[in-house]
């Protein structure tokens, strides 16, 4: 990919302030005077609970929604693509050629796909922060927060039967219950081609005109029967209109909009780098093992596309940490707000906090490279050390009251982690070696093969011969063995003799001891500052703003509409026809070829439809699949993307030329019918 970036933000604030269209909203705090005041939408309670309740997060990453009474689901092709490469074989490649059931019987089960759709919201802030004591220590406060939230989450889950999360908002601000009801028996139903999905490749990915049908639609069961569903979205025919308010519902990943500015020049100086070195050295080992045959491209297809995706997100945020405007803008917004707080007697109470903040980056640098490696595990990047960590772990905290365990092996979490670690889809043993003899390798670079954990995971052996090793001798390849050792707990833990087990038995400890270091020193130290900030945007500007990103149900805004690129306008709209157009301008040739399906079906196809289109909604990874919902309530389209100039949005907002890039509601429906001759499912649509 050419990179081609110039970022053109007009105004910046420390804390999400409403600018323009910005903001990934809670549910249970939207922006209706804004809303009524701008575009005259009166945002009912009626109306954001049927969003709410239509929208759904996939435990892969990404979003999705519910779009018939009937249990069928719309999400990306890419955000599906964990689920259709497991589904896949050497006989059926469904994420390279697509898939269609014709009946419910023909509908292909995920092996451990879980979509949760959240029912309710209720904030429990002042029973969290009651439980930290003033005075604790840090280790104190750790150990009460995480009490109390145990508690909460248990209490919840055994009152409700749903799963409950307690979520931490304006990164130690408040804290919201979140109850969410899960769909665990998930099917394919009909995806399209890669070539489609992904039409232009990597070349194309984050530019604008696009042409891609990024959609995959699969179907929820309960009690082995399509799920007869409340709420849905009503598939709208026409799409939106240029200028037109649109609204995205979905799971925006996370951002740092309420860093500081020091916080911000980590992530620049040390964070980012380093996640760049590591995507990269993922990226190229990837490459040479795809390169070896049709079968082996097969295998790392979704995560080499993962991988590549990340880095170039990633170079997206580096160049906005880089651009001293923005971070100018930055210091002088902080500034501003401090001077307010210093000379605000009310306030003098928050003064500390930015130092508080820089105190813990400080501790962070320190930890930083040991923590990605052990805690973080890109020191063992292998399904099966993940695997074995849970079953090593999980059989230590389950000894422990709930309330004192780690978070992922609570009782509230035990249903979604071992439906992870017993999952039935496939392992493929030759790209698990080269993954994590990359990552031994980079153990041995950044720790030095004198280090004592360095010689207990290679014992004598280099990173390659090492790597075999562990993945041939496994026995965590069969499902039924997790289940064994996980039924069996410590006792068997103890006694088992697997190469994997004994390996994260040995990294236990250091691991167990970073991620502490990190919890006090780090995470607690800017729990509490955040939480100071927070107030003190509270206390200035009250409480109409929107909390960072946290892989949770947000909604977004905005309006369809076009943007200025070096002169030339850029139209909200492509078309059908303008995907075989974009084509011929590049000689038909990977990746801008289409698929046969399409030459075939050319013919029939109203080329004049719209395909994709842009908005200045306010995206960021995690909104894949999200819906494109229109004032009636109705799916206009699908999100799938961001332009170029977006990637900053973890940092920044602008709608000058910042867009989200999704599918149309009439492309995605006259493709089903005139490409792939789905007239019983788009009629499902229909109705």
């Amino acid at each position: 990919m050419h990179v081609r970036f110039f970022v053109y933000i007009v105004c910046v604030f420390l804390v999400p302030a409403l600018i323009a269209d910005e903001g990934m909203w809670v549910f249970n705090n939207l922006p209706k005077k804004y809303l009524k005041d701008k575009y005259g939408f009166e945002v009912t309670d009626d109306w954001a609970s049927r969003v709410m309740k239509s929208s759904v997060r996939f435990n892969s990453g990404g979003s999705g929604s519910f779009i018939t009474a009937t249990g069928l689901v719309l999400t990306n092709h890419h955000v599906a693509a964990d689920t259709l490469q497991k589904l896949s074989t050497p006989e059926h490649n469904y994420l390279r050629d697509g898939f269609l059931a014709k009946s419910h019987e023909e509908e292909l089960k995920a092996p451990d796909l879980e979509l949760n759709q959240l029912v309710s919201t209720l904030d429990v802030t002042d029973r969290v922060n009651a439980a930290v004591k003033p005075g604790m220590s840090a280790e104190q406060a750790v150990k009460a927060r995480r009490a109390a939230i145990a508690e909460i989450e248990k209490e919840s889950l055994q009152q409700t039967g749903l799963r409950s999360d307690v979520i931490t908002l304006y990164q130690g601000g408040q804290y919201h219950l979140y109850r969410y009801k899960k769909y665990t028996d998930v099917r394919v139903v009909f995806a399209p081609e890669a070539d489609i999905a992904f039409f232009g490749g990597d070349p194309d990915n984050f530019e604008y005109p696009r042409y891609d049908l990024d959609m995959t639609i699969m179907r929820v069961y309960e009690d082995g029967k399509p799920a007869k569903l409340e709420h849905y979205l009503r598939w709208s025919t026409t799409g939106a209109g240029e200028d037109e308010l649109i609204f995205v519902s979905g799971n925006p990943g996370r951002t740092s909009r309420l860093f500081t500015t020091a916080a911000l020049e980590f992530l620049r100086d040390v964070q980012v780098p380093y996640l760049l070195n590591w995507l990269q050295r993922q990226e190229i080992f990837l490459q040479g093992y795809s390169s070896k045959g049709d079968e082996q491209a097969r295998r790392a297809k979704d995560e080499l596309f993962y991988i590549q995706n990340s880095r170039k997100v990633y170079i997206g945020r580096m160049q906005g940490l880089q651009d001293r405007k923005l971070m100018s803008a930055k210091q002088k917004a902080e500034y501003d707000l401090r001077a307010k707080v210093t000379t605000d007697p009310k306030l003098k109470e928050y003064a500390a906090a930015w130092d508080q903040v820089l105190k813990s980056l400080e501790e962070h640098k320190k930890l930083f490279k040991r923590r990605q490696l052990l805690d973080v595990g890109r020191g063992f990047n292998s399904r099966y050390f993940t695997i074995a960590r849970h079953l090593v772990r999980m059989a230590d905290e389950d000894l422990k009251p709930n309330a004192e365990r780690l978070p992922e092996y609570r009782e509230s979490n035990r249903e979604t982690l071992e439906q992870e670690l017993f999952s039935t889809a496939p392992i493929y043993e030759d790209l698990e070696q080269v993954k994590l003899s990359v990552s031994l390798s980079l153990l041995v670079e950044q720790l030095g093969d004198k280090h004592a954990l360095v010689q207990n995971a290679l014992l004598g052996k280099d990173p390659w011969a090492r790597a075999a090793e562990l993945i041939e001798g496994t026995s965590l390849r069969d499902p039924q063995v997790r289940k064994l050792l996980a039924k069996g707990g410590k006792k068997a833990i103890d006694q088992s003799y697997d190469g994997m087990i004994l390996l994260a038995k040995s990294v236990d400890t250091a691991s167990r001891a970073i991620r502490k270091q990190h919890e006090e020193k780090v995470v607690e130290i800017e729990r509490q500052a955040y939480a100071q900030i927070a107030n003190a945007i509270f206390a200035t500007k009250g409480i109409s703003t929107y909390p960072d990103a946290t892989f949770t149900l947000r909604l977004s805004f905005g309006q369809v509409k076009g943007y200025a690129e070096k002169g030339k306008w850029i139209t909200p709209w492509t078309t059908l026809g303008g995907a075989f157009e974009h084509e011929t301008a590049h000689g038909a040739k990977e990746p801008w070829k289409l698929p046969k399906s399409w030459h075939d079906a050319k013919g029939k196809l109203d080329l004049k439809l719209p395909f994709n289109f842009v908005s200045t909604a306010d995206i960021i990874g995690g909104n894949s699949g999200s819906p494109v919902i229109n004032k009636k309530g109705e799916l206009v389209g699908l999100i799938f993307d961001g332009n170029i100039y977006s990637l900053t949005a973890d940092y920044f907002y602008s709608d000058e030329i910042s867009r989200a890039v999704s599918v149309h509601s009439a492309g995605m429906l006259e493709a089903l019918r005139k490409v792939y001759g789905a007239e019983a499912l788009a009629k499902e649509l229909e109705n």
